[in-house]
């Protein structure tokens, strides 16, 4: 190779590796504001990261522009550089998604949206809001008042004629439907699954069709009641999960109330479970709900998350400093983002099927590996327990744990793109980013050895009357004492003591199966025909082989 060759290949690998250069740079600086801007690092971790990143970065550049003499050198150090450039891209990939989804999740746009259907039957002819014309039209006196306005004020726009008839419950509503008393009924699509309860109309859905819907928000006002630390503080959350799948800014049932009390200085958590049927007194902001009445705890999540939470605090007599909304697709995606999640289910408490899905294979005893839609209904199921709601809640607590183990462990590396995408969309919450990134960087630089401890809020099944609905339900009356242990247990915890402290007398044994579960059982040979009782022992069941 002449010397004019061999000059003109070292101009060419100059060049190549001043632009190598610029390329590190933009990357290792756009890596360092990336970690700098998240702030999920202890300062003790970022500063020593941050130099490292730049000291990195100064040899890497001296290798490539002055370090190199023969061309094996000069392929090893660039094919290096370029790695480490790959690495860094990926990097500030995952920090930026990062941040995009703790800004998405901690945003919340303060209002919630509401839909009203005008419904007919399947076999009807009508086909659109115009069919209404000489129709008769269905709604509700007293319940959903504002949602039955707004739908009418939305039809009044069609200029549309129809006789409209009234009545003072779901009930009577949907049975005037059935009957033909009229040819549609408007209805608030927060209401669907309450008729849908009703055993006459278990497959409404299914028989009927939506000729015009009616979109239309409240506003929601969920500020945070914040603490000044929550590294060192102690702070309640509540978990409120609606029974609906989609977005999360429709108002729904609450279907899952939890209490999650946090005191990172013992590093324990409480976890409290109020039955969704409960029958308490609604309180929220404004009157914007039901103000005063009692009726399902499940009802108050059609008024929003921060009805349900108020009522919550007046129950309990304590103060929730944050809330996390979810849904039933939040559980699925962030369980299965996840890798799935595994429980352990104890002798004796194997589920043939699941209620809740018969489509889903159930559990058996010992360890389960659950993806989202099995996760789901482990906590979704009841029937197949005899103390149905406070199995649930335990189910529902099993998971939430497992859910925790498993996006603090390090597996979690492998799934972490996945779960970022879940989480967008998964929930809301008023926490804001800041104190996320606080207590995630808690979790690093103190790796506390966290203390998991439950309760479950009981009483006894009763009917009593929903103003909601205008018609008998059943519902759980609360025994007086157990809501004073629970006030009792939170408040320990929250003054850095354990809830164990504080008894609670079970009267029914955790776990027993209840008698469509036990036939069930029996009918499939996974169970003896009679339960087997040993003197002073909790109640167990013989299985089959």
């Amino acid at each position: 190779m002449s010397r004019h060759e061999e000059k003109k290949k070292s101009i060419v690998f100059i060049i190549f590796g001043i632009l190598l250069s610029i390329v590190l740079v933009v990357f290792t600086g756009a890596l360092m504001y990336q970690l700098y801007n998240l702030q999920v690092l202890p300062d003790s971790f970022l500063i020593p990261v941050l130099i490292a990143l730049v000291l990195f970065a100064l040899i890497l550049l001296l290798l490539i522009n002055f370090c190199t003499r023969g061309i094996i050198s000069k392929i090893i150090y660039s094919f290096l550089v370029i790695a480490i450039c790959v690495v860094y891209g990926f990097g500030n990939f995952y920090l930026y998604s990062t941040s995009k989804t703790l800004t998405t999740v901690t945003t919340q746009s303060n209002k919630a949206k509401n839909t009203v259907s005008v419904i007919a039957m399947n076999s009807s002819s009508m086909e659109d809001v115009k069919s209404l014309e000489g129709a008769k039209l269905g709604v509700l006196t007293n319940i959903g008042k504002e949602s039955t306005d707004k739908s009418l004020k939305d039809i009044k726009k069609n200029k549309v004629t129809y006789t409209k008839k009234k009545y003072d419950n779901m009930p009577s509503l949907i049975k005037a439907l059935y009957d033909g008393e009229v040819d549609a009924v408007v209805l608030n699509e927060a209401y669907r699954l309450n008729v849908c309860d009703i055993e006459e109309y278990a497959n409404f859905n299914n028989e009927t069709k939506v000729i015009h819907k009616t979109v239309y928000y409240t506003k929601e006002n969920s500020s945070p009641l914040a603490v000044s630390d929550i590294t060192s503080k102690p702070f309640n959350i509540l978990i409120s999960g609606n029974d609906s799948f989609g977005s999360l800014d429709e108002n729904s049932r609450s279907d899952v109330d939890m209490l999650v009390t946090i005191n990172p200085v013992t590093s324990t958590i409480l976890l409290t479970s109020i039955p969704r049927d409960s029958y308490v007194t609604e309180v929220c902001d404004d009157y914007a709900c039901n103000y005063g009445v009692t009726d399902k705890l499940t009802h108050t999540g059609m008024y929003g998350v921060d009805t349900t939470k108020d009522t919550i605090e007046n129950l309990l007599d304590i103060e929730i400093n944050y809330v996390y909304r979810v849904n039933f697709t939040s559980m699925i995606n962030i369980v299965d983002a996840l890798g799935g999640v595994d429980i352990t289910v104890p002798k004796g408490m194997a589920v043939s099927k699941f209620y809740t899905n018969s489509n889903l294979e159930g559990v058996h005893e010992g360890k389960n590996h659950l993806d989202g839609k099995r996760a789901l209904a482990y906590s979704r199921e009841r029937k197949a327990y005899l103390d149905g709601d406070v199995q649930r809640a335990r189910n529902q607590q099993q998971v939430l744990q497992a859910m925790f183990k498993k996006a603090s462990s390090p597996e979690i590396i492998k799934n972490y793109v996945n779960l970022l995408n879940a989480l967008i969309g998964a929930f809301d919450t008023n926490m804001t980013t800041n104190e996320i990134t606080s207590f995630i960087k808690y979790q690093i630089q103190a790796k506390p050895n966290w203390k998991f401890e439950q309760f479950v809020l009981k009483g006894d099944n009763d009917l009593r009357v929903s103003p909601e609905l205008g018609s008998e339900v059943s519902v759980v009356i609360l025994y007086d004492s157990y809501i004073s242990i629970a006030h009792d247990k939170i408040q320990a915890v929250l003054d850095g003591k354990s809830s164990d402290t504080v008894e609670a007398q079970e009267d029914t044994p955790a776990g027993t199966l209840s008698e469509e579960e036990i036939e069930a059982q029996i009918q499939y040979g996974l169970m003896t025909e009679a339960p087997i009782e040993e003197e002073g022992s909790d109640i167990y069941y013989g299985t089959g082989n």
